[in-house]
């Protein structure tokens, strides 16, 4: 697998008021770009907060295609999208994120069932530091994401489904606090990692029952302490089920760091050569394949790390080939760069800085 992700924050200056014809110029042109540097997938982001960047039965029209969230465009774009990416021979997942509606105060269509559900003060969805979020531990919500990916695997030619790290938005305990009690049960983290868990397998499930070839994966955070902990991610579960009981067809965690990276206590714990390993030793069906992250958007600025190299091993460009030359001496299952606009940045030159910034932030 040789991929890169391509996010709502390169799309949007792509088909953000412009007209069936104009975007279907744009994004061909994009793909056609990847084929030709060597990409075989892309990670397309067609539900980035709750929305859809799709016709949808259950999430409204993306804000991001037309300014307003809920407001028709005219057109498919995941259905042009998928057209465009069989001609240029590339593999195409829709990457979602199953959790996350809003962060901050951008405003919900009427028709938008996070803003339903709070309305009638049901604990689907939830509310927590400006933001609204799916509530892992609701059925209703858990119900409402099986259906839409339901929904995009019969619908459109998709090759497979892409989760990315956006779960619990929180370790404090108070945002379930109810739930948690009437649930019996006495560890909040192994609760929690159950409710996530009962989600991703019910999507693999899910996506399986309709193509069996499709593929289905999650690419979590680089740290597998804060998925355990943080994101309450069940990593053994996820990499070692097999057969009736798989949960995922790969992982894809996002190794962000340089060689040597070290943190300012002097842990060199998430070197890039260091961490890599440490996922490759992790216990692993057969069936599970493991691909690996790579930050694309490092190249030219460094990594933040305190080793003297930091920056340097970015600037000139050596970390990222160095890194995909290792992958595949370690017989990695493939790799994927974060993300298409950090590699082709003139993309998204539609986008006004400040909102270019307010985005970026957002996007992590």
């Amino acid at each position: 697998v040789r991929a890169v992700w391509m996010s709502y924050l390169t799309l949007e200056p792509m088909v953000k008021g412009k007209t069936k014809a104009q975007f279907t110029a744009n994004v061909g042109a994009a793909f056609k770009k990847a084929a030709d540097f060597g990409f075989n997938t892309v990670f397309v982001q067609v539900r980035p907060f709750g929305d859809a960047l799709y016709a949808s039965d259950f999430f409204p029209w993306s804000r991001y295609l037309t300014g307003t969230e809920g407001q028709d465009p005219g057109y498919d774009p995941l259905e042009i999208m998928c057209a465009l990416a069989d001609e240029e021979g590339l593999r195409i997942e829709a990457w979602l994120n199953p959790y996350r509606v809003r962060i901050g105060d951008q405003p919900m269509s009427s028709d938008n069932q996070a803003k339903i559900w709070l309305s009638q003060g049901s604990d689907a969805a939830l509310e927590w530091n400006g933001g609204v979020y799916y509530n892992p531990g609701s059925p209703a919500a858990r119900k409402l994401i099986v259906n839409g990916v339901r929904e995009i695997v019969r619908n459109y030619d998709v090759d497979g489904v892409h989760f990315d790290d956006y779960f619990y938005p929180t370790t404090d305990p108070s945002i379930d606090a109810a739930q948690f009690a009437a649930s019996g049960e006495a560890d909040l983290t192994a609760w929690r990692r159950a409710n996530v868990t009962r989600l991703v397998k019910a999507v693999h499930d899910a996506v399986k029952a309709t193509d069996p070839t499709l593929r289905f994966g999650v690419s979590p955070q680089g740290n597998p302490d804060n998925d355990r902990n943080e994101q309450y991610t069940d990593l053994s579960v996820w990499l070692t089920a097999s057969g009736a009981d798989a949960v995922v067809d790969y992982l894809c965690p996002q190794i962000y760091w340089g060689y040597g990276y070290a943190l300012s206590s002097g842990s060199t714990r998430f070197a890039f050569e260091n961490i890599t390993a440490e996922w490759l030793a992790l216990p692993r069906a057969e069936s599970t394949a493991l691909y690996f992250g790579l930050g694309a958007y490092r190249v030219g600025v460094g990594d933040g790390g305190a080793n003297a190299d930091s920056v340097s091993q970015w600037c000139s460009g050596s970390a990222l080939a160095r890194q995909v030359t290792d992958l595949r001496s370690a017989c990695a299952g493939g790799w994927a760069l974060y993300r298409y606009g950090s590699l082709f940045r003139s993309d998204e030159s539609g986008l006004a800085a400040a909102e270019r910034a307010a985005l970026t932030a957002l996007d992590g």
